[in-house]
This record gives structure tokens, sequence and C-alpha cells, in this order.
């Protein structure tokens, strides 16, 4: 039974691991070059997150956690874990932002007696997994007697991930989310990644031919995975931790314009004078975004269509920020070692997020007849 937590003790918590996040950010900045060099997952980095009681943070109060990714009160919270997060490592942002879009699920969408073990699991440190793209070659299929066949790729944590949450393809055709087991390396083939940037994600192929489950694994009805506004809204949570990234490299235009002794400079100056703007819009957009997907009242197709524009704008403001510290610090910025570097190959995969001119046009289409929904 869980002790219950008064208002100003969660948001002390809250506060708590903001701040020892936002101290770890230096260490890990060093270690994501090394990671990246070795395509080697952050297990130091994940294990640094339990030890804060960041992998606990999305399980709702009354369970225990904080409420961050479940919770209205939670999304502020849970954006600036997101950033701080990304600015340190985009990779492991990846990695954590599947951990709370995975719970999210869990609890929107399970029952008490699943919403009950995915806590416990959560609070143990286990670390979650969303595996919900099928291989090419083997889409998932669940037959009658709980067995899978088939395979997802690209799976990130893959032979790390303890816990994750699969669609699978039943007998009748319909599509159903699952929760699975899994003990470390088992069902994994990382080194099916083979992308130019992302490489600290341990994103590879995971086969799940006979692996047994049972009807207690199936979360929600048919369809609830693509259900919205929560199919498009979780985008809002990527973004967050894309515009820790963008802030990131920010922070490196400044800190290479220093050491140039370059800050004076009226051409840099106007660069970083860009380069601020495009942060802060993001910033903008990502926390108007957050409170209204969050949020329990908020229209399905108002939050939907609002947090695709917010995508879009913080891939514009991502693109924008890159052209401008490729431009200020020309061909040194592209040195391996560089983290300059790393940012600018892990924000380009990071940033291609699916059907981004379908989300635009939708959105802005949906918004001709009426306002975007005002945030205070």
């Amino acid at each position: 039974m869980k002790l219950r937590q008064l208002p100003h003790e969660v948001d002390q918590r809250r506060d708590r691991l903001i701040a020892n996040l936002r101290d770890t950010i230096p260490q890990t900045r060093r270690a994501a070059l090394e990671l990246d060099r070795n395509a080697a997952f952050p297990a130091q980095e994940v294990n640094q997150l339990r030890q804060l009681g960041a992998l606990a943070a999305p399980v709702p109060v009354a369970l225990g956690g904080l409420g961050t990714g479940t919770e209205p009160e939670g999304a502020l919270p849970l954006m600036q874990v997101l950033r701080l997060i990304g600015r340190g490592s985009l990779s492991l942002g990846r990695l954590y932002e599947a951990h709370v879009n995975a719970l999210h699920l869990i609890f929107r969408y399970g029952t008490a007696v699943q919403a009950s073990r995915a806590a416990n699991d959560a609070l143990e440190g286990h670390l979650f997994a969303l595996w919900v793209t099928d291989a090419p070659d083997a889409p998932l299929f669940l037959d009658d007697l709980f067995l899978l066949r088939g395979a997802k790729f690209p799976c990130s944590g893959a032979g790390y991930a303890t816990r994750a949450l699969v669609t699978a393809r039943r007998p009748s055709g319909e599509a159903r989310m699952l929760v699975i087991s899994l003990r470390p390396g088992e069902h994994a083939e990382p080194s099916a990644w083979d992308a130019h940037g992302m490489r600290a994600t341990a994103s590879g192929r995971v086969t799940l031919d006979g692996l047994r489950t049972d009807p207690a694994s199936l979360i929600g009805n048919a369809g609830d995975y693509l259900r919205e506004p929560d199919f498009s809204a979780g985008a809002w949570r990527t973004s967050a931790v894309t515009l820790g990234g963008l802030e990131a490299l920010v922070d490196e235009l400044r800190r290479h314009l220093v050491a140039r002794s370059r800050e004076s400079d009226p051409h840099q100056l106007t660069r970083v004078g860009e380069a601020l703007i495009a942060q802060e819009t993001a910033h903008l957009w990502v926390r108007s975004a957050a409170q209204l997907a969050e949020a329990s009242d908020a229209d399905a197709s108002d939050v939907a269509c609002a947090v695709n524009l917010a995508r879009i704008a913080v891939e514009k403001a991502c693109l924008d920020v890159i052209r401008i510290v490729q431009r200020a610090l020309g061909l040194s910025g592209f040195r391996r070692g560089e983290l300059t570097e790393l940012l600018y190959r892990d924000l380009s995969i990071y940033l291609r997020q699916p059907a981004p001119d379908e989300a635009l046009t939708e959105a802005a289409a949906h918004f001709m007849q009426r306002d975007l929904p005002a945030i205070s």
C-alpha cells in the first residue's frame, strides 16, 4: 500500500528531480561523445535516472510516483525533465521519452490491476520501451494461444529495456497493445541499427517468436493505440527532448565563440541573437503543447492539431539553429569528438518524425475556422 503524498511533498520531489537532472548535464554530455563513438547503450546514465527517481516519476501520485506524464499537474515538470535530459544527451532523452510514453498508455488504457503492476515495475526501476513499428519482413502477430510471432524494428533500448509496450495483430485482424517482460539481452539484435545518428539508443531489431503471454497482458481495446488525442499528443514529449538538444547546440555556439574571443563580433552576435529567438520560440510552443495535451478537459481535435503545429515549429527552430551554428563555426563544428558534430547528427535523425507535411496542413485546415486554444 502506497503512503499518501501531500501536494507540497510532490512539488518538492518534482523540484528536486529537476534540480538534480540539471546538475547531471555536464557529465552526461561528456559521456555522450564516448557512447556515440562506440554505439554503446548509456547504462550508467539510465542507472543514474533510476537512482534520481526519474524512472518512477511518471507513476501517478496515488501509486507512489510524481504523475509526470500521467496527470495534468505533472505536465510542466515533465517538460523540464525531458528537455534537461535531452540537453545532456538526445539518445538518453529518446530512451526516457519512450519509457514515459509506454507508462502513459498503460495508465490511460489499462485496468487498475495492470496500472498497479506497471507502477510497481517502474518504482522498482524497470526501464519501459515502446515498440510499435513492425519489421517489414515479419509483422508481429499474437495468436489465440497468446503466442507471439514476428519482430519489431527499430526498437530503442533493444536488449536493455526489461518491460515493453508493443502492438500486435490478432487473428481477427485487430491490432492490440500488450505489455511484455524481458530479460536483458533477450530477443534483441541491437546491431541492426546503422543510422548515422542516435547511435547510443541501442535501436535494433527485437524478434519475439515463441514468446508466450496471456490475456492479462492486453492493454485496452482494439484501436486504442491510434486513438486521438493521445496518438498525436504524445509528440509534445518528443519535441521537449528535441528542445533540449536545441538548447545544447546554442550552448555550444556561445562556448565556441567565447573560446575564440569572437563573442564581440557583430556578425556572430547577430547569429547568437537569431539562435536565441529560435530557442525561445521552440520553448514557448512546447510549453503550450504540454499544458494543452495533458489537460483533462481539452478538445481532442484541438489537442492533436496544436501539438502537430508545435512539433513543426520545433523542427523549424532546430533546422534554423543548425544552419546558424554551422555558419558561425564553420568546419571546426564538424570534427568528430565535437559535441556540435554529434548534435548535428542526432538532431537530423530525431527531427524526422512521420508525415510532417500532413501534420502541418491538417492542423492548418483545422484552425482555419477556429482559434488556437488559449493557455494560461
